[in-house]
C-alpha cells in the first residue's frame, strides 16, 4: 500500500455507494484503490481515472463503453468488472478486489517455472483469453503483470477491454504506451493492428519467460527489442534451457510465428494446444530440469542501419516509431509502477524537442549534408547486406528425423516446414525424412519453405504361400524374401495338423513392406468338441464329420435328464484328438417302444407333470369312444386305463368305475367292449 503521500480520494465516498479505504497502486492511465461496496458489503478494487484523461470526452466514452464490454465476461479468470460511475468529476470502474499477487512478482521470485509449472499457470490465462476474443474483445497487453495469482490457488487476467480504450486516447504527449515492448506481435509494431492473434503472440512470449526466466530478447533499448519481434523469428525455449521438451519447443514457435496467419487462430485453439502438451509431459519433468542453468544471453545485436520512422506529437516530441500511432514510444527518464489491477507504463515526458518547423526553417550546414549521405550510404548498403547476406540461411540437415524433431529443428534456425508426397527408400526407416527441399545445405532465404519428403519404408514384396508348413520352414521363407515374422496366433483346424501354418495376416499374394511384420496363423490341430446334451443322433454326425469313430455307453436317464441324450464324454472338450481316435460318449437311454394297445406302458412313460398321484378328478365318461382314443381322454385326465377286452378299433360300452365318478388321479379305470 502506498503511504507516501496523502491521497485526496481517502475516505470519501464515490456514487454514494464506494467508500475508498486506501491506495494500492498508481499507473499511468489510473489510480487503483481498496474499496468498499457498502450497499452489498463487500470489498472491491476501485480503478479511478487520472485527472488529466478524465476531461477527454472520447477517453471516457470509450472506456466506459469497452468496461461495458469487460463486465459482460463471466469467467472464473477473469478479474470481474461490476460497476462503473463518474462522481465528483472522478471516473471509475469498481472491480473484484484479489487478494494475492502478480505472475511477475512469482517470477522475479522464483527465477522461472518448470515445464508442467507453466502450463497450469498458462491454461486457465489462456482459458479467459478465450473467452474474451469468443466475446469479440481483446486484450491488447497480456503480460506477467496483468496475471493475478490469488492467495486460494487461482489465476485471473486483469484489465480486460482497458487497453482498446487507452488506443482511442488522443493523450499521447503524455507519455502512456498500449502493451509492453516485450510482448509486442510485430504486426503491432509495424501497422498496430491488433486481434486474437496478437494475445496469442503475446501469451506464447509469456510462455517463453516462464519456461526460461527471461524475455526473448534483449536489444539493450525498446526500439532494438521492437525491431527483433518484426525481423527475427522466436528463439526455442530449449536453446536457453537444455532438455526442455521438443513439444514445448513447437507449442511456442507456433504461438510467436511472426505469421499471424500461421499461429493459432485465438487462445482457444492455443488452450487446447497448451493441454494437449501438457498431457505428453512425463509426471517428474519440472524436478529433472529444476537444477538445469540457464543458458548465458546473447550480447544484445546493433540495430540496422536504417532509421525509425517518428511521428510527431502535438508538442514536437517523437512519442513513437512505426507507421501508426498505437506503437510503442521509447520511455525517457521516469517511474513506472505495477499495481493489482493496472497495465499502463507511466512515465515523465521528455524536455519538448526542436519542433518540426524549427527543423525545416533550420539550414542543414555542410556536417548535415555528411551526415546525410552517410545515412543514404548506410541504409542502402544495409538494405543491399540484408537481401544479399543478412537474410541467407543454410538448410539444416533433417533427414532421418521424424516429423515432428524436423519441424523444431527447422524452426530453430528460422524455416518453416510442409510434407510432401512420401515415398519408398530402403535406406531410410518408415515415416523418417528422406529428402528436404531444396537440398539439405543449400543457402537460401530465411523462411523459405522446405518440403519434408517421409520415406514409406522399404520397396513392398509379394508374401508367398506357407499354408501347411511348419512355423520354422514359413518362418525360412518369409524371411528369404526380406520380411520380419511377427506374432502367431493359434486356432483350430481340422485339416491342417498341430503345429502347421493354416494362413498368413495379410493374406498369401499381397504385397507387404519389408518394415511391417507378418502375422502366422499356426493350427493347434483338430479339437473335441462340446457335445453335452446333444441328442444322439446330432451328436454322431458332428463326429462323423471329424473322422471320429464312437464307443457309446447307455444310462438309465436320472431325474430332470431326457432320454436319448449325450451327458458326458471322454475327451473333454477342446481336447486335441486326431481323425480315425475313437471316443467314448455316455447317452441317457432312449423310451422303449410299447405296444398300442399295451397302456400301462404308454402311462408310465408319459410325463405327467402336475399331475400328482392322490390329485381329486372326475372320471371322464368314454363309452362311446373307440378303445385307444378311450384310453387317451382317460390318461388324458390323469387316469390309467385297463383294457378288459376289445381290439383297438372297437367301440367302448361298458367303463368301470363309471364316468363322472370323483376318484383321485392315477386311479385305474377298466374299459371293455
Amino acid at each position: 500500500m502506498d503511504t507516501t503521500v496523502a491521497d485526496p480520494l481517502v475516505g470519501q465516498v464515490l456514487d454514494g455507494r464506494y467508500l475508498v479505504r486506501s491506495r494500492v497502486a498508481r499507473g499511468g492511465m489510473a489510480t487503483v484503490y481498496e474499496g468498499h461496496d457498502t450497499k452489498l458489503d463487500r470489498t472491491v478494487a476501485l480503478k479511478v481515472m487520472h485527472g488529466n484523461l478524465a476531461g477527454d470526452e472520447e477517453f471516457v466514452r470509450r472506456f466506459i463503453g469497452e468496461a461495458k464490454h469487460a463486465a459482460a465476461l463471466s469467467h472464473p479468470n477473469v478479474v470481474a468488472v461490476y460497476d462503473q460511475g463518474t462522481d465528483k468529476g472522478y471516473v471509475f470502474l469498481a472491480m473484484e478486489f484479489v487478494p494475492g499477487r502478480t505472475l511477475r512478482a512469482l517470477l522475479t521470485e522464483r527465477g522461472r517455472l518448470g515445464p508442467r509449472e507453466a502450463l497450469q499457470v498458462m491454461q486457465p490465462v489462456l482459458s479467459a483469453l478465450g473467452a474474451a476474443h469468443r466475446a469479440g474483445l481483446i486484450h491488447r497487453d497480456v503480460k506477467p503483470e496483468n496475471v493475478l495469482l490469488t492467495t486460494d490457488g487461482q489465476v485471473k487476467v486483469a484489465d480486460f477491454g482497458l487497453a482498446r480504450a487507452e488506443t482511442a486516447s488522443k493523450q499521447t504527449a503524455t507519455g502512456m504506451i498500449i502493451g509492453t515492448v516485450g510482448y509486442l506481435a510485430p504486426e503491432q509494431v509495424i501497422s498496430g493492428d491488433a486481434d486474437a492473434r496478437t494475445d496469442v503472440y503475446a501469451a506464447g512470449i509469456m510462455l517463453f519467460e516462464l519456461l526460461t526466466g527471461r524475455q526473448p530478447y534483449d536489444g539493450g533499448t525498446p526500439l532494438a527489442v521492437a525491431y527483433k519481434h518484426v525481423n527475427e523469428t522466436v528463439p526455442l525455449p530449449s536453446s536457453v534451457i537444455q532438455g526442455l521438451p521438443p513439444q514445448l519447443d513447437a507449442l511456442v514457435a507456433s504461438a510467436t510465428n511472426r505469421d499471424p496467419a500461421r499461429r493459432p487462430s485465438d487462445a482457444d485453439h492455443f488452450h487446447a494446444a497448451a493441454g494437449e502438451v501438457y498431457r505428453t509431459l512425463p509426471p517428474e519433468v519440472d524436478t529433472a530440469l529444476a537444477g538445469v542453468a540457464p543458458a548465458p544471453p546473447p550480447p544484445p545485436a546493433p540495430l540496422p542501419p536504417a532509421p525509425p520512422v517518428g511521428v510527431t506529437a502535438a508538442d514536437g516530441s517523437t512519442q513513437m516509431f512505426g507507421a501508426h500511432a498505437g506503437g510503442y514510444a521509447p520511455p525517457h527518464a521516469g517511474t513506472q509502477t505495477f499495481g493489482p489491477h493496472t497495465m499502463a507504463i507511466h512515465r515523465e515526458p521528455p524536455p519538448p524537442p526542436p519542433t518540426m518547423r524549427d527543423r525545416l526553417l533550420r539550414p542543414p550546414g555542410l556536417y548535415g549534408l555528411i551526415a546525410a549521405g552517410l545515412v543514404v550510404v548506410l541504409l542502402i548498403g544495409g538494405v543491399v547486406w540484408f537481401q544479399t547476406v543478412g537474410n541467407k540461411e543454410r538448410v539444416p540437415t533433417l533427414a532421418g528425423m521424424t516429423e515432428e524433431q524436423a519441424r523444431v529443428n527447422a524452426a530453430k534456425v528460422g524455416f518453416k516446414v510442409k510434407v510432401g508426397a512420401s515415398r519408398y527408400d530402403p535406406r531410410v526407416p518408415k515415416d523418417k525424412v528422406a529428402e528436404v527441399q531444396p537440398t539439405e545445405g543449400t543457402e537460401v532465404k530465411k523462411g523459405t519453405l522446405l518440403t519434408l519428403i517421409l520415406s514409406k519404408g522399404k520397396q513392398p514384396v509379394g508374401i508367398p504361400d506357407v499354408k501347411g508348413d511348419t512355423v520354422d520352414v514359413a518362418t525360412q521363407k518369409l524371411q528369404q524374401l526380406g520380411l520380419k515374422v511377427g506374432n502367431q496366433v493359434k486356432l483350430s483346424s481340422t485339416t491342417v495338423p498341430s503345429g502347421s501354418v493354416i494362413k498368413t495376416r495379410p493374406a498369401a499374394g499381397t504385397q507387404q513392406s519389408p518394415d511391417d511384420p507378418v502375422t502366422l496363423v499356426v493350427s493347434k490341430g483338430m479339437q473335441m468338441p462340446n457335445l453335452v446334451n446333444l441328442k444322439r443322433e446330432a451328436a454322431a454326425q458332428k463326429l462323423a464329420n471329424l473322422g471320429l469313430t464312437v464307443q457309446w455307453q447307455e444310462q438309465d436317464p436320472a431325474d430332470g435328464q431326457q432320454p436319448n441324450t449325450v451327458i458326458g464324454q471322454n475327451p473333454q472338450p477342446n481336447q486335441t484328438v486326431a481323425r480315425g481316435q475313437q471316443v467314448q460318449v455316455v447317452v441317457t437311454k432312449a423310451k422303449k417302444k410299447c405296444d398300442p394297445l399295451d397302456f400301462i406302458c404308454q402311462w408310465q412313460q408319459r410325463d405327467h407333470g402336475n399331475d400328482q398321484n392322490g390329485q381329486p378328478a372326475v372320471v371322464p365318461d368314454v363309452r362311446g369312444q373307440p378303445i385307444v382314443q378311450a384310453a387317451q381322454t382317460l390318461m388324458d385326465n390323469g387316469f390309467q386305463p385297463q383294457v378288459a377286452g376289445g381290439n383297438a378299433g372297437d367301440v367302448v360300452t361298458g367303463e368301470d368305475p363309471p364316468g363322472n365318478t370323483p376318484l383321485p388321479k392315477g386311479t385305474v379305470v377298466k374299459i371293455w367292449h
